[in-house]
């Protein structure tokens, strides 16, 4: 089974400047400049962000240093809304001089695209004054430094290598650190501070013949938290090294799986997955609208089904929000200064909303649920993805019940490759581990297999579901959207799950 949590950490460390390099006093001769002058254009909307984001990436292969990537971009934007239109300039140089550039250039771009769009912002003037924030972290994995860091991954890569079957390990370490200031026009001023992190253990078994491979890595997904997770204080990374040498020789030594249809039960290490792609985009609303449509398509879920969509079985309840512990997509304001908040988007396996941001939101007649944000200062916020997450039974039901339920199929573990079509709707996913069920119980594994499916038929086959001890928050760091690209970080929390009939390839 996978591994789950062990423990909540502390509420976290409170926010700490990486804009300490400017001037505070600078900071808000630069908020009032904008400000004023956006409010002297009579716009609409206007916004200054000011941030530094921060990451690293370290890898190493058998042990030996591969990849040491460290990326510090620091800048301020300034967006605004003049007459339905919207403006937008960044820049790396955080003065007066360039704050004065930068509003007139969004001003000078909304006027140029007036008239090109639908004027379906949401603004009802709320404020939150002197606001902050921070992401649980007791250790701030900016603060540990570089060769403990290596050291750990090396300690944890030595577990596995040289082990029966196991040919090559591979192990990374990934943080990242978002300080960010935020005002705007309607009084609105954030401090917030967001941390992730993200350590990967790899093992690589090559069969005998040469032809094919075999992996296997750690399940332990990406949290919005401190360095302390590599400490076995929130995931057991000790119980799950452990038992990849057998899991992973079992496997090179599994028969193809026969292709058919299946029962079966995923576990939410995979799940995550199929949530982020089946519905987390599909009801992005820019998409399900057409307006975001060169990246990776629209969605069928368009605002005509809203309400009467039946996307899954009654037992399917998905929820979004930004305010989940250890939520990657967690934070108090969004980068339009919306307060965020929990909301629903299948109810009973009906389709009742969508994610939204200001640009959007008037389309449904309805108010932004907080889901802007850029990847740096010098992007413009788009809308992205809350933690979308499908809820778990309110009774006790575990795995191992599930699993007793199924008389001919597989328990999926760990998420692999996947494609969808450029409206979400035809899907086909893999696993890192296929488990086949007989009568109830666990009987092997198999290999190159897949799961297949159009996402309506999949989530109404949805039979059983488990309860909260198998609820897992998963997710990724880098889902993609927007032209140029952004990239955001998002997690996905889900219970173990029963559906029926499902097809299954090999791959």
């Amino acid at each position: 089974m996978a591994g789950k949590w062990l423990l909540v950490v502390s509420e976290g460390v409170k926010w700490q400047s990486m804009l300490a390099k400017v001037d505070p006093k600078t900071i808000e001769v630069i908020k009032n400049l904008v400000l004023e002058k956006a409010l002297s254009e009579k716009v609409s909307f206007a916004s200054l962000r000011i941030e530094e984001t921060r990451t690293q990436y370290l890898q190493l292969r058998d042990n030996d240093l591969e990849t040491d990537d460290d990326v510090c971009e620091f800048g301020m934007s300034v967006s605004v809304v003049k007459n339905n239109s919207f403006g937008f300039a960044g820049s790396v140089f955080i003065t007066p001089a360039s704050a004065e550039e930068l509003i007139k250039q969004a001003l000078e771009l909304a006027a140029i695209s007036s008239g090109a769009i639908d004027g379906n912002y949401d603004f009802d003037g709320t404020s939150y004054v002197d606001l902050e924030y921070s992401s649980p972290c007791d250790i701030n994995p900016f603060s540990v430094p570089k060769r403990d860091k290596i050291e750990s991954l090396r300690e944890y890569s030595s577990r596995l290598l040289g082990k029966k079957s196991i040919d090559h390990v591979t192990s990374s370490f990934y943080a990242a650190e978002e300080n960010k200031f935020y005002a705007d026009i309607f009084g609105t001023t954030a401090l917030q501070k967001r941390v992730r992190i993200h350590p990967v253990f790899e093992a690589v078994a090559i069969l005998e013949d040469g032809g094919d491979y075999e992996s296997l890595r750690t399940n332990a997904p990406p949290v919005a938290g401190g360095y302390e997770y590599l400490g076995n204080k929130i995931w057991n990374f000790d119980d799950e090294i452990a038992k990849i040498p057998d899991l992973l020789e079992e496997k090179i030594k599994s028969p193809f799986v026969e292709e058919g249809n299946y029962d079966l039960v995923i576990d939410p290490t995979n799940l995550w997955l199929t949530i982020h792609e089946s519905i987390g985009h599909a009801t992005e609303l820019d998409r399900a609208i057409g307006y975001e449509a060169a990246y990776a398509g629209t969605s069928f879920a368009t605002p005509s089904l809203l309400g009467k969509l039946q996307y899954g079985s009654n037992i399917m309840n998905i929820k979004a929000d930004r305010d989940s512990l250890f939520g990657l997509a967690s934070i108090a304001i969004d980068d339009e200064g919306v307060k965020t908040h929990s909301f629903d988007i299948v109810r009973d396996g009906i389709l009742v909303g969508f994610q939204t941001n200001r640009s959007v939101a008037g389309l449904l007649g309805a108010k932004s649920n907080g889901c802007a944000y850029g990847d740096s200062p010098l992007h413009v916020p788009i809308q992205r993805m809350a933690n979308v997450s499908l809820q778990p039974s309110g009774s006790v039901v575990t795995t191992e019940d599930l699993i007793s339920q199924v008389e001919n199929g597989f328990y999926i573990v760990g998420d692999r490759s996947w494609s969808i079509d450029m409206q979400r709707y035809n899907f086909q996913f893999t696993g890192q581990l296929f488990y086949k069920i007989q009568s109830g119980k666990i009987v092997g594994q198999v290999r190159h297999a897949a799961y297949q499916k159009s996402t309506v038929e999949f989530w109404n086959s949805l039979s059983a579901l488990g309860g909260d001890r198998t609820y897992l928050l998963a997710g990724a760091l880098n889902c993609g959207k927007g032209q140029p690209g952004q990239v955001a970080p998002v997690s996905h929390g889900s219970p173990s799950a029963l559906f029926e009939n499902v097809r299954v390839l090999k791959v």
